[in-house]
Protein backbone atom coordinates (compact mmCIF):
# COMPACT_ATOMS: atom_id res chain seq x y z
CA UNK A 1 0.00 0.00 0.00
CA UNK A 2 1.00 3.67 -0.88
CA UNK A 3 0.37 6.52 0.41
CA UNK A 4 -0.02 10.16 -1.37
CA UNK A 5 0.07 13.04 1.47
CA UNK A 6 -1.16 16.61 -0.57
CA UNK A 7 -0.23 19.64 1.25
CA UNK A 8 -3.47 22.35 0.27
CA UNK A 9 -1.89 25.73 -0.44
CA UNK A 10 -0.42 25.68 -4.08
CA UNK A 11 -0.59 22.54 -4.48
CA UNK A 12 -4.55 21.38 -4.46
CA UNK A 13 -5.56 24.85 -3.91
CA UNK A 14 -4.86 28.57 -5.60
CA UNK A 15 -4.91 29.78 -1.93
CA UNK A 16 -5.65 33.58 -1.16
CA UNK A 17 -2.62 32.97 1.30
CA UNK A 18 0.09 35.03 -0.66
CA UNK A 19 -2.67 37.78 -0.85
CA UNK A 20 -3.81 37.99 2.06
CA UNK A 21 -0.33 38.21 3.66
CA UNK A 22 1.19 40.95 1.08
CA UNK A 23 -2.35 43.24 1.52
CA UNK A 24 -2.37 42.93 5.43
CA UNK A 25 1.25 43.43 6.14
CA UNK A 26 1.73 46.76 3.91
CA UNK A 27 -1.33 48.38 5.18
CA UNK A 28 0.35 47.35 9.03
CA UNK A 29 3.68 48.77 8.07
CA UNK A 30 2.02 51.86 6.81
CA UNK A 31 0.09 52.19 10.32
CA UNK A 32 3.58 51.34 11.94
CA UNK A 33 5.38 54.09 9.91
CA UNK A 34 7.72 51.30 8.77
CA UNK A 35 9.20 51.22 5.57
CA UNK A 36 10.29 47.73 4.05
CA UNK A 37 13.53 46.96 3.17
CA UNK A 38 12.10 45.27 0.04
CA UNK A 39 9.25 44.87 -2.07
CA UNK A 40 6.90 41.66 -1.29
CA UNK A 41 6.40 39.68 -4.36
CA UNK A 42 5.73 35.72 -4.36
CA UNK A 43 9.19 34.77 -4.28
CA UNK A 44 9.60 36.44 -0.79
CA UNK A 45 6.22 34.50 0.09
CA UNK A 46 7.30 31.21 -1.07
CA UNK A 47 10.96 31.45 0.63
CA UNK A 48 9.80 32.82 4.14
CA UNK A 49 6.11 32.66 4.49
CA UNK A 50 5.05 29.33 2.56
CA UNK A 51 4.24 26.37 4.55
CA UNK A 52 5.13 27.46 7.91
CA UNK A 53 2.29 28.13 10.49
CA UNK A 54 0.77 31.33 10.79
CA UNK A 55 2.92 32.92 14.10
CA UNK A 56 6.27 31.47 12.29
CA UNK A 57 4.97 32.99 9.48
CA UNK A 58 4.35 36.58 10.57
CA UNK A 59 7.41 36.43 11.96
CA UNK A 60 9.68 35.52 8.81
CA UNK A 61 7.56 37.55 6.59
CA UNK A 62 8.84 40.62 9.19
CA UNK A 63 12.38 39.81 8.92
CA UNK A 64 12.18 39.36 5.65
CA UNK A 65 10.88 42.84 4.97
CA UNK A 66 13.08 44.21 7.73
CA UNK A 67 10.29 45.64 10.29
CA UNK A 68 11.64 45.45 13.37
CA UNK A 69 9.50 43.87 16.29
CA UNK A 70 11.37 43.55 19.52
CA UNK A 71 8.63 41.92 21.76
CA UNK A 72 7.05 39.67 18.72
CA UNK A 73 3.63 41.79 19.09
CA UNK A 74 3.73 43.20 15.69
CA UNK A 75 4.35 39.14 14.84
CA UNK A 76 0.93 38.46 16.68
CA UNK A 77 -1.13 41.31 15.39
CA UNK A 78 -0.04 40.72 11.69
CA UNK A 79 -0.93 36.52 12.17
CA UNK A 80 -4.57 37.90 13.38
CA UNK A 81 -5.09 40.16 10.82
CA UNK A 82 -4.04 38.02 8.01
CA UNK A 83 -6.38 35.62 9.70
CA UNK A 84 -9.19 37.89 9.39
CA UNK A 85 -8.27 38.88 5.95
CA UNK A 86 -7.98 35.76 4.81
CA UNK A 87 -11.37 34.46 6.26
CA UNK A 88 -13.25 37.13 3.83
CA UNK A 89 -11.51 35.95 1.06
CA UNK A 90 -12.38 32.87 1.58
CA UNK A 91 -16.43 33.38 2.26
CA UNK A 92 -15.82 35.38 -1.17
CA UNK A 93 -14.85 32.64 -2.96
CA UNK A 94 -10.96 34.27 -3.93
CA UNK A 95 -9.71 30.65 -4.61
CA UNK A 96 -10.08 27.85 -6.67
CA UNK A 97 -8.71 24.25 -7.25
CA UNK A 98 -5.61 22.92 -8.93
CA UNK A 99 -7.26 20.32 -11.80
CA UNK A 100 -3.93 18.57 -12.00
CA UNK A 101 -3.99 17.97 -8.84
CA UNK A 102 -7.24 17.26 -8.11
CA UNK A 103 -6.71 14.77 -10.79
CA UNK A 104 -3.49 13.03 -9.79
CA UNK A 105 -5.32 12.61 -6.43
CA UNK A 106 -7.99 10.84 -7.82
CA UNK A 107 -5.63 9.00 -10.28
CA UNK A 108 -4.07 7.65 -6.86
CA UNK A 109 -7.24 6.75 -5.18
CA UNK A 110 -8.00 4.89 -8.25
CA UNK A 111 -5.00 3.06 -8.08
CA UNK A 112 -6.11 1.69 -4.74
CA UNK A 113 -3.28 3.91 -2.72
CA UNK A 114 -4.80 5.90 0.23
CA UNK A 115 -4.73 10.22 0.54
CA UNK A 116 -4.17 12.29 3.05
CA UNK A 117 -4.67 15.92 3.03
CA UNK A 118 -1.54 17.60 5.64
CA UNK A 119 -1.51 21.84 5.44
CA UNK A 120 -0.24 23.90 8.64
CA UNK A 121 -2.95 26.08 7.45
CA UNK A 122 -6.13 26.37 9.59
CA UNK A 123 -7.79 27.47 7.12
CA UNK A 124 -7.31 24.54 4.50
CA UNK A 125 -10.60 22.33 5.28
CA UNK A 126 -12.69 25.55 5.04
CA UNK A 127 -11.14 25.64 1.32
CA UNK A 128 -11.34 21.65 0.29
CA UNK A 129 -15.10 22.06 1.80
CA UNK A 130 -16.41 24.50 -0.82
CA UNK A 131 -14.41 22.72 -3.86
CA UNK A 132 -17.01 20.25 -6.22
CA UNK A 133 -15.51 17.41 -7.48
CA UNK A 134 -18.19 16.99 -10.45
CA UNK A 135 -17.16 20.06 -12.23
CA UNK A 136 -13.35 18.77 -12.11
CA UNK A 137 -13.81 15.19 -12.58
CA UNK A 138 -17.25 14.79 -14.45
CA UNK A 139 -19.69 12.60 -13.31
CA UNK A 140 -17.43 9.67 -12.00
CA UNK A 141 -16.22 11.60 -9.49
CA UNK A 142 -15.85 9.41 -6.34
CA UNK A 143 -17.51 11.98 -4.19
CA UNK A 144 -18.53 15.50 -4.08
CA UNK A 145 -16.21 17.67 -2.40
CA UNK A 146 -12.60 17.31 -2.44
CA UNK A 147 -12.15 16.95 1.22
CA UNK A 148 -13.83 13.77 1.06
CA UNK A 149 -11.43 12.35 -1.06
CA UNK A 150 -9.05 12.04 1.55
CA UNK A 151 -8.87 9.01 3.84
CA UNK A 152 -6.73 10.90 6.40
CA UNK A 153 -6.65 14.92 7.39
CA UNK A 154 -4.33 16.42 9.57
CA UNK A 155 -4.60 20.00 8.24
CA UNK A 156 -4.74 22.94 10.99
CA UNK A 157 -3.15 20.79 13.61
CA UNK A 158 -1.02 21.97 16.33
CA UNK A 159 2.21 20.87 16.00
CA UNK A 160 5.36 21.79 18.42
CA UNK A 161 7.37 22.90 15.31
CA UNK A 162 6.61 23.51 11.19
CA UNK A 163 7.92 22.88 8.55
CA UNK A 164 10.53 21.94 7.61
CA UNK A 165 9.77 19.69 11.14
CA UNK A 166 8.71 16.42 9.70
CA UNK A 167 5.56 16.06 12.21
CA UNK A 168 2.87 16.91 10.41
CA UNK A 169 3.84 14.71 7.63
CA UNK A 170 4.73 11.64 10.26
CA UNK A 171 1.36 12.34 11.40
CA UNK A 172 -0.37 11.90 8.26
CA UNK A 173 1.39 8.27 7.54
CA UNK A 174 0.54 7.51 11.11
CA UNK A 175 -3.36 8.04 10.13
CA UNK A 176 -2.68 6.33 6.80
CA UNK A 177 -0.96 3.08 8.76
CA UNK A 178 1.30 3.61 6.26
CA UNK A 179 5.37 3.83 7.03
CA UNK A 180 6.84 7.07 6.29
CA UNK A 181 9.12 5.03 3.15
CA UNK A 182 5.64 4.04 1.59
CA UNK A 183 4.69 7.26 1.51
CA UNK A 184 4.55 10.59 -1.20
CA UNK A 185 4.45 14.45 -0.26
CA UNK A 186 3.47 16.51 -3.35
CA UNK A 187 4.68 19.90 -1.98
CA UNK A 188 4.92 23.36 -3.49
CA UNK A 189 7.08 25.31 -1.12
CA UNK A 190 10.74 23.77 0.00
CA UNK A 191 10.45 24.42 3.27
CA UNK A 192 7.59 21.54 2.72
CA UNK A 193 9.88 19.70 0.36
CA UNK A 194 12.57 19.42 3.19
CA UNK A 195 10.12 18.43 5.61
CA UNK A 196 9.21 15.40 3.46
CA UNK A 197 12.63 14.48 2.96
CA UNK A 198 13.21 14.95 6.71
CA UNK A 199 10.14 11.94 7.30
CA UNK A 200 11.77 9.68 4.77
CA UNK A 201 9.26 10.09 2.29
CA UNK A 202 9.33 10.74 -1.25
CA UNK A 203 8.87 14.09 -2.49
CA UNK A 204 7.07 15.61 -5.76
CA UNK A 205 7.46 19.36 -6.25
CA UNK A 206 5.41 21.41 -8.48
CA UNK A 207 6.74 24.13 -9.87
CA UNK A 208 3.57 26.37 -10.55
CA UNK A 209 5.72 29.35 -9.89
CA UNK A 210 9.14 29.41 -12.00
CA UNK A 211 10.90 28.17 -8.69
CA UNK A 212 11.55 24.80 -9.75
CA UNK A 213 15.65 25.25 -8.44
CA UNK A 214 14.64 25.81 -5.24
CA UNK A 215 12.52 22.48 -4.78
CA UNK A 216 15.28 20.87 -6.41
CA UNK A 217 17.50 22.35 -3.85
CA UNK A 218 15.34 21.26 -1.21
CA UNK A 219 15.97 17.89 -2.60
CA UNK A 220 12.35 16.75 -3.86
CA UNK A 221 12.84 13.61 -5.84
CA UNK A 222 11.12 15.11 -8.92
CA UNK A 223 10.15 18.51 -9.99
CA UNK A 224 7.16 19.41 -12.30
CA UNK A 225 5.01 22.03 -13.66
CA UNK A 226 2.09 20.21 -13.97
CA UNK A 227 1.00 17.13 -11.80
CA UNK A 228 -0.70 15.93 -15.48
CA UNK A 229 3.12 14.44 -16.12
CA UNK A 230 3.81 12.56 -13.10
CA UNK A 231 3.05 9.07 -14.16
CA UNK A 232 2.29 5.85 -11.21
CA UNK A 233 4.07 2.58 -11.45
CA UNK A 234 2.43 -0.08 -11.02
CA UNK A 235 2.66 -0.23 -7.29
CA UNK A 236 1.50 3.37 -7.33
CA UNK A 237 4.90 5.35 -6.23
CA UNK A 238 5.78 7.84 -8.71
CA UNK A 239 7.37 6.84 -11.62
CA UNK A 240 11.01 8.46 -11.10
Amino acid sequence: MVGWIFDVDGVLVDSPHEEAWGETVLDLAREWGATPARGYDTALYQRHVAGKPRLSGAAALLHALGIPDPDGSRAELLARRKQERILSLIREGRFRAFPDAVRLAARAKAAGCRLAAASSSKNADAMLARVPLEPLLGPEAPCPTLIRLFDANVCGRDFPRGKPDPAIFLAAAQELAIPPERCVVVEDAPSGAEAAKAAGMLCVGIARLDDAHLLRDARADLVVSSLDDVRLAPDGLPAL
